[in-house]
């Protein structure tokens, strides 16, 4: 065997994904908003002139092709490190390396950083200087929003690239061209498709196009050949070769699923806060924080215009610590369903806060006398608790002042005119209270 055929061999072994990487712009996938012709981004790229950037955005949208593009079309030196396994020294040797290219050659040196969110501040610091001072340019890559997960001051000198999940259509499209590619593709293997399994791998991979090529790899791979020798891949092997969707997140996306679940429970949208609710959990979040959410808001939105509310809620939240999940998601289900429907009311959370500052700032402490715990008081003390009204022997209400002075006329809490809050009202008039 000579090397041309050990070089092929390892070619070929690489996975379908890895090997139809574009190498160019013209073949690069999807993301036209910044790379479309005439762009900033593809200007800088066919100048050699970019600067230190940030590609941010979702698995398998080509952050890392892009990066690769741009090492070879540049004419400078190209440092590809992981923030997962280097540390300040490969950094440190990186930009010497760097700062010696620059010297004596005059040629820059392009470092790109996958999970470059995963950089610590001693390791983003070592690598601050020399972007500061263009010794490098720095192309970072991560899926987490480096405005809240990454070192301001490096976020702060480098242009941000926000890339979004692939079209269904751009999926599509890239599995029919791995299918015809000769060279990279599977196109020597005599392999056909049908429509309704193309879009399928490219529906359930959730703008994944890495997770689209593996699925469609694995299909291949795994369909028996026909007497010619063809393989043909229908929607059946598409359906097994990818079962699911991709329905992990990142931690933005994560807050932004809960936000969304809190607030669908606010505004009494059942059909969106059970979505929200059942893609956290599938996507991997503990199912009782979803149900903790749920018992926190069946108070602070539905509160007394339902209090039965909060009683189905923490009875989901029961039924999931004692029957666990997935028997548990139908009464969680109910539970997100009552508490949508139900009437709302902020009364009882406005209250809350309108006492906790007064809690704070007031502080008054002077109990009124009657009041006060009398087994241990004295004499004097005992005689004006004989002040205090025993509400049971006027009815069970009977007018009195319970607060301290300073706040005797504060009303914290006001039932407004939704669900039970109406029947609290007419029971606070018929009781003679003020409001």
């Amino acid at each position: 065997m000579d090397l041309f055929d050990f070089n092929n061999h390892e070619e070929t072994a690489k996975p379908l994904a890895e090997r139809m990487r574009a190498n160019s712009l013209e073949e690069f996938i999807g993301q036209k908003h910044i790379v479309a012709e005439g762009s900033l981004l593809r200007r800088a790229i066919a100048t050699d002139r970019l600067g230190s950037c940030i590609f941010w955005g979702p698995p398998g949208c080509g952050k890392t092709t892009l990066a690769n593009i741009i090492a070879l079309h540049t004419n400078g030196e190209f440092v590809k490190l992981n923030a997962v396994n280097a540390g300040v020294a490969d950094v440190k040797k990186a930009v010497d390396k760097a700062r010696d290219n620059l010297k004596m050659f005059g040629k820059r040196t392009y470092l790109l950083l996958d999970e470059c969110h995963r950089f610590n501040k001693t390791q983003s610091d070592s690598l601050l200087p020399a972007i500061e001072q263009g010794t490098i340019i720095f192309i970072g890559s991560t899926t987490e929003n480096p405005y809240a997960s990454m070192t301001p001051a490096i976020v702060s000198r480098c242009r941000v690239f926000e890339f979004k999940h692939l079209t269904q259509e751009d999926i599509v499209g890239a599995l029919k061209g791995a299918l015809k590619n000769r060279h990279k593709g599977l196109g020597k293997q005599n392999i056909s498709a049908d429509e309704d399994a193309l879009q399928h791998i490219a529906s359930m991979a959730g703008g994944d196009l890495r997770s689209a090529y593996n699925a469609l790899e694995l299909a291949a791979l795994t369909s028996n050949p026909d007497a010619s020798g063809n393989v043909h891949i229908a929607l059946a092997d598409a359906e097994q070769s990818i079962q699911r969707k991709a329905l992990s997140y990142n931690q933005d996306s994560y807050y932004d699923f809960l936000s969304a679940f809190c607030k669908s429970l606010r505004g009494s949208d059942a059909n969106a806060a059970l979505y929200y609710a059942m893609r956290l959990i599938e996507g991997g979040c503990d199912p009782m924080l979803v149900a903790r959410r749920l018992v926190v808001h069946s108070a602070e939105d539905v509160g007394m215009a339902d209090p039965r509310a909060l009683q189905i809620a923490t009875s989901a939240m029961y039924a999931l610590e004692k029957i666990g999940y997935p028997e548990a998601r139908i009464p969680l289900a109910e539970a997100i369903v009552y508490v949508c429907e139900a009437d709302k009311s902020n009364s009882v959370v406005n209250a809350m806060y309108a006492a906790v500052h007064d809690a704070k700032e007031v502080r008054d402490d002077n109990v009124p006398p009657y009041l006060k715990d009398n087994s241990m008081a004295s004499a004097e003390d005992k005689a004006q608790s004989e002040l205090y009204k025993y509400p049971h022997n006027y009815g069970g209400y009977v007018e009195q002042q319970y607060l301290p002075d300073s706040l005797k006329d504060k009303i914290y809490y006001i039932p407004s005119d939704n669900g039970f809050e109406k029947e609290v009202k007419e029971i606070r008039k018929r009781k003679g209270k003020k409001n």
